[in-house]
């Protein structure tokens, strides 16, 4: 009994310490984005200094910012949507053709640095002349980002449609229904759970991704992470502005995450089980 209120107790300690490694610093940019820089700067842990709105208020004084909340949105929701048209396809018939090595040469795009990218898709964007042009700025952004939210719905997905037998598939063809009446009636309705996963965590690694947006955007195409790093600069920073904006660029995330949270946990445990 003894050993057994040890390890319980053990695991509650584990939670604590795995709560304040996660928490204490988003808490931290929540607090600091209501103070002033110099109390930041001067007396980082003093919780008597007052509160302010002054940071955000700065913000949207400074920069036109629901402005580059829509070229997030625009980039990330872009991403996302052609990462899922192209990625649950590809899923599919990885699982099905067994194309094990087709997958994992999808993999090993997302587990390159991103560097490695930034170089090409800099000089196609010269070639194309994206730089000058809003649209095609976009669309080699979004491109971009399928580099990130591409091989993440495949292989989220692959362990969804692995469950699926493929009696089901049968009955339904035996039934007069064709290869696309099949996949969209029959079978995505089973991986609805793995898709919720997909779009969600495809949308946040997107919406967070500084590189691309850094190399390849212009000055109308900016979204809100390169935006925030113009509160550091050389010698000195706006700490205040910088905890503002990232409390802002975090929001979208962390509502998606939220809403989707049954379908993201009922997501993640599920393709996990056989």
């Amino acid at each position: 009994m003894k050993q057994k209120r040890r390890k319980i107790a053990l695991v509650y300690v584990g939670y604590v310490v795995a709560a304040l490694i996660f928490f204490v610093p988003v808490l931290f940019m929540l607090w600091s984005a209501f103070r002033r820089n110099i109390d930041i700067t001067g007396s980082i842990f003093d919780f008597t200094t007052p509160l302010t709105l002054s940071n955000f208020v700065n913000l949207f004084e400074r920069f036109d910012f629901v402005y580059y909340i829509r070229n997030s949105f625009i980039i990330a929701g872009g991403s996302t949507l052609l990462g899922l048209i192209l990625g649950v396809p590809a899923a599919y018939v990885v699982v099905r053709r067994k194309l094990a090595g087709l997958g994992f040469f999808t993999l090993l795009a997302r587990m390159a640095p991103g560097v490695m990218f930034v170089v090409p898709l800099f000089v196609l964007s010269i070639a194309v002349g994206a730089p000058s042009n809003d649209a095609l700025n976009f669309l080699l952004l979004i491109a971009a980002h399928l580099i990130i939210t591409l091989p993440l719905c495949i292989w989220l997905l692959v362990p969804f449609f692995e469950e699926i037998p493929r009696s089901l598939e049968e009955a339904a063809m035996i039934d007069g229904c064709s290869v696309w009446q099949r996949f969209v009636q029959v079978v995505l309705p089973l991986v609805a759970p793995g898709l919720s996963v997909a779009i969600t965590l495809s949308f946040i690694f997107s919406w967070n991704y500084f590189l691309f947006a850094l190399a390849l955007a212009n000055a109308d195409t900016m979204p809100l992470p390169v935006i925030a790093f113009n509160f550091i600069g050389q010698g000195a920073g706006d700490y205040g502005g910088l905890m503002a904006a990232s409390t802002l660029i975090s929001l979208p995330a962390l509502i998606l995450a939220i809403v989707a949270q049954r379908w993201l946990i009922r997501g993640l445990t599920g393709g996990a089980v056989k």
